[in-house]
C-alpha cells in the first residue's frame, strides 16, 4: 500500500489567520495519525507564513509515523532539520517567495550543492528525497547525488487529468520505472487529489508514499460542512 502523508501547512495558516491557536496544529497532528494516516508532512518557509519553526520542533513529539520536512536547503533550514531529525527531509527548490512549490530541482546544474546536502543529512540519520520533474535526466542526477528517493512534482498530471488527457501520466510511469532501475525510492506530490489520486496509483509503480496538503484539506472542509452545519441546527432548536 502506498502510505499517505498528510501536509498540514494549511492547518497552520488557519491557525495564523486569527492568532491563537485555534485550530490546535499539535492535534491536528494527532488526529490526522490516529484516522489512520501514515505520515505528517510539513513545509516551513522563511517568512513562516504557514508553519512556524517552532511547529517543526514541537511536532518531532507528536509524530510517531513518518515525519517528512520539505523546504530549499538554506543555512535556517538545514539547522532546523538537522536539529529536529525528521524520518525524512525532501528538498525543494523553491523560492523565498513562492505562494507554493512550482518546479523539480535541476540535479545536474546543483549536482554538487545538493550532494554535500544530501550528505549531511544522511550522515545524521535522515532520509533524502530530491524533489523533481519527470525527467529522466533529473531523475538519473538524482541517483549520481546519493539521494534515497525522489519525489515526482505532479502538477503537471494533475492539470492533464483534469482536462480528460489520462496519457498526461506517461511521463510518470516512465520516470518511475527508470528510478526503480537505480534503486530510488518514489514518492509524488503536488495537487494530488480524491479525483486523481486512485488513478496514479494505479498506474505509477512502486509508488511508495503521496503528500497531499492543499487539496485533502479543502475537502475535508466541503465533506465535513454539511455535518457540522446539521450540529449547529439541532443546538439552535
Amino acid at each position: 500500500m502506498t502510505k499517505l502523508s498528510v501536509n498540514i501547512n494549511k492547518i497552520a495558516t488557519l491557525r495564523n489567520a486569527r492568532g491563537g491557536n485555534m485550530p490546535n496544529l499539535l492535534m491536528v497532528a494527532k488526529d490526522v495519525q490516529n484516522f489512520g494516516a501514515q505520515g505528517i508532512t510539513i513545509h516551513p518557509r522563511p517568512d513562516e507564513r504557514h508553519i512556524r519553526y517552532q511547529d517543526a520542533r514541537d511536532l518531532k513529539n507528536i509524530v510517531h509515523t513518518e515525519y517528512n520536512i520539505e523546504g530549499n536547503p538554506e543555512s535556517k533550514f538545514v539547522n532546523l532539520v538537522l536539529e529536529v531529525k525528521p524520518t525524512q527531509v525532501t528538498l525543494v527548490p523553491d523560492a523565498i517567495d513562492a505562494i507554493t512549490s512550482n518546479a523539480g530541482w535541476n540535479t545536474v546544474k546543483h549536482c554538487d550543492f545538493l550532494t554535500e546536502m544530501v550528505q549531511e543529512f544522511k550522515r545524521n540519520g535522515i532520509r533524502t528525497s530530491i524533489f523533481v520533474d519527470p525527467t529522466l535526466e533529473m531523475i538519473e542526477g538524482a541517483a549520481k547525488i546519493g539521494a534515497d528517493r525522489i519525489e515526482l512534482y505532479t502538477e503537471s498530471y494533475a492539470h492533464q487529468y483534469k482536462l480528460g488527457n489520462k496519457f498526461g501520466i506517461s511521463p510518470y510511469v516512465s520516470a518511475a520505472n527508470f528510478a526503480t532501475e537505480l534503486n530510488l525510492g518514489i514518492n509524488a506530490g503536488h495537487d494530488l487529489s480524491l479525483d486523481n489520486i486512485l488513478y496514479f496509483n494505479q498506474n505509477i509503480p512502486n509508488l511508495l508514499e503521496v503528500s497531499i496538503g492543499h487539496a485533502l484539506i479543502c475537502e475535508a472542509l466541503y465533506l465535513g460542512l454539511d455535518n457540522v452545519i446539521n450540529m449547529y441546527l439541532q443546538k439552535l432548536k
